[in-house]
């Protein structure tokens, strides 16, 4: 049996893994990252606004500090997040773009040279940097230079198909490479799962496709809880007809939310932050807009930024003008843009402590997929980008130090053999080997059955429609019912191709399995979360209730579907109080 080895192996391409994989590899840990894209096609690429870093260059009436954008950070969680960890990121934060700036990130600059900043939702202050409104495809440039100069080797468009366990601990992982006949085992002292989202369960997403969840469904195949899944983002303003992302930063610079009357109608919702209020509470009042009668043909609001001029718009926001114009056949320059709620980023994910490390000995998370717990109940736009490279940087330094160099070594073992610097465990590559290829010939052997897109379809709507921005018992209680009649439809699925090589259906099928998972624990846990917190809104039970919610959820799978338990929330400095705008 052939196995690739490798001290450290990364699955994902984006923020956190290229920047897990440029720490552990300085540590001079044999390295290696497996991405189903090439990297510049990962998600991290799609971020435009901009990374949150407490600078203070934009002049303002009292100076900012990492500690004001803990405070917000937590407050914008709706006192979800762990205060701890929100320190950590906020302080160390800094750090990390100072280094993307001197690795070669072109940030867009004040007058004097400094980094520049804009305002955005939940900030007392303008911290919010940015690149125009391409800051993630700069960073994401930037960080793949430095894997290509250190030489970093990047399994591309190979699938993780499971983590190989044994003995209580992660040895690594099979895999599929796309455009070959076969499955490959590698083993490493410690992998690091860098996945990404699940906004792909939704039928109205901001996010790629490639966005299903997988890692947060390894983890959870393997026994590892979820942590805090039924807190799902939506973003107030995401094209209408397409829902591609459109930014923050077009209301930090000044951009209007208007409805079918003229009215700017965050006055009534946020009165003082209006626009600038939290992703959370402006996409509940454009939704509300829009379902009470205010939106244009009942779908759409307006973001309206004719009044920024020409100028201020080629210069502060070009993506989103060619966007509009390219997607909607729209220049915002002259007129308003169709913008409408869409499912956008994920809170919860597997467990990590602030050094990526998960229940699971061996293996780690950071980015999207993981729930270091410190976006809380909602995320402040800015905080995204900076979380992957905070804890990206911590996973892969921790996990270069746990690993034992005598014990993992580089390139080809075949047939068992043991290295020359240690032994591993082939009995567990070979039965998770054998599994899956009876798996396989099982679903090869189906002569029919219903096609995979079709279950897809109807969890995307079913997602949206009943466990979307508004949410209450009776429409949890049918999505529920609805996710466990999917799965049991998922055992009929049929696939036609049969080939291993390039099978996109074969690919679908597996990523189908995590996406019905991933629901039925998103639902599950809204159900019994009998309070509204962030992103997380009951109609049934619209307060918020520290006495009980006050806590996380961890989700375990189960036969029977998913086991909730909880634990409280890590309270260090900012007690829990109304929060208001």
């Amino acid at each position: 049996m052939e196995i690739l080895s490798h001290d450290i192996l990364i699955i994902g391409g984006g923020l956190a893994g290229l920047r897990a994989a440029i720490e552990a590899q300085k540590a001079g840990r044999d390295v290696a990252i497996l991405s189903k894209v090439h990297p510049l096609r990962s998600h991290s690429v799609a971020a435009q606004g901009g990374i949150n870093a407490a600078f203070d260059n934009v002049p303002a009436p009292v100076n900012d500090s990492w500690e004001n954008h803990s405070f917000d950070t937590i407050k914008g969680s709706d006192y979800l997040a762990d205060q701890d960890v929100v320190e950590i990121m906020c302080r160390e934060g800094l750090e990390r773009v100072i280094e993307m700036e001197r690795w070669g990130t072109l940030f867009s600059r004040t007058e004097d040279g400094k980094i520049a900043q804009r305002p955005f939702g939940g900030a007392g202050f303008p911290r919010t940097c940015y690149a125009a409104d391409r800051t993630g495809h700069n960073l994401l440039h930037v960080l793949y230079e430095q894997v290509t100069g250190l030489r970093i080797p990047v399994y591309e468009e190979w699938h993780a198909l499971s983590l190989v366990v044994a003995e209580g601990r992660c040895i690594g992982i099979l895999a599929f490479p796309l455009f070959e006949e076969r499955t490959v085992p590698i083993q490493a002292e410690a992998t690091i799962l860098a996945t990404g989202g699940y906004g792909r369960i939704y039928l109205r997403s901001t996010n790629a496709i490639i966005n299903t969840g997988r890692g947060c469904y390894l983890a959870y195949q393997a026994g590892l809880p979820l942590e805090d899944m039924e807190f799902v983002q939506f973003h107030p303003t995401s094209l209408f007809g397409t829902n591609i992302l459109i930014t923050e930063g077009a209301r930090g610079e000044g951009g209007y939310l208007v409805n079918v009357k003229g009215e700017r109608y965050m006055e009534r919702y946020a009165p003082h932050l209006m626009e600038l209020g939290p992703r959370d509470i402006v996409a509940r009042a454009t939704q509300r807009e829009i379902d009470e009668g205010g939106g244009f043909e009942g779908q759409y609001v307006h973001l309206d930024l004719r009044h920024l001029g020409r100028e201020k718009i080629l210069d502060r926001l070009p993506g989103i003008r060619q966007i509009a114009m390219d997607f909607a056949g729209i220049d915002p320059i002259l007129n308003p843009i169709p913008i409408q709620p869409a499912q956008h980023y994920s809170m919860g994910g597997i467990p990590t402590n602030v050094d990526g490390e998960t229940p699971l000995p061996g293996l780690y998370a950071a980015g999207e997929c993981a729930c270091v717990s410190v976006h809380g109940a909602n995320r402040l736009g800015g905080n995204s980008l900076l979380e992957t490279l905070v804890f990206g940087a911590r996973a892969g330094r921790k996990a270069a130090s746990n690993v034992n160099p005598v014990r993992n070594s580089r390139g080809m073992i075949s047939n068992g053999v043991k290295g020359e610097k240690g032994d591993f465990n082939p009995l567990a590559f070979q039965n998770q080997s054998a599994a899956f290829q009876s798996g396989l010939h099982d679903l090869s052997s189906r002569k029919e059955g219903e096609p995979c897109f079709r279950l897809r379809d109807e969890l995307k709507a079913l997602m949206t429609d009943q466990v979307g921005i508004f949410r209450r018992e009776s429409d949890l209680l049918s999505a529920k019912e609805k996710i466990r009649e999917l799965k049991e439809r998922f055992g009929r699925i049929g696939i036609k191709q049969k080939r291993l090589a390039f099978n996109n259906e074969w690919i679908q099928y597996l990523e189908l399995e995590g996406m019905l998972h991933v629901a039925e624990v998103i639902t599950e846990g809204a159900l019994a979360r009998k309070e509204s917190r962030g992103s997380h809104f009951r109609t049934d039970y619209p307060e918020r209730d520290d006495e009980h919610w006050l806590r996380h959820t961890f989700a375990y799978k189960t036969p029977a579907g998913a086991r909730l338990e909880y634990k409280e929330v890590k309270i260090t400095t900012y007690p829990p109080k109304e929060r208001t705008y």
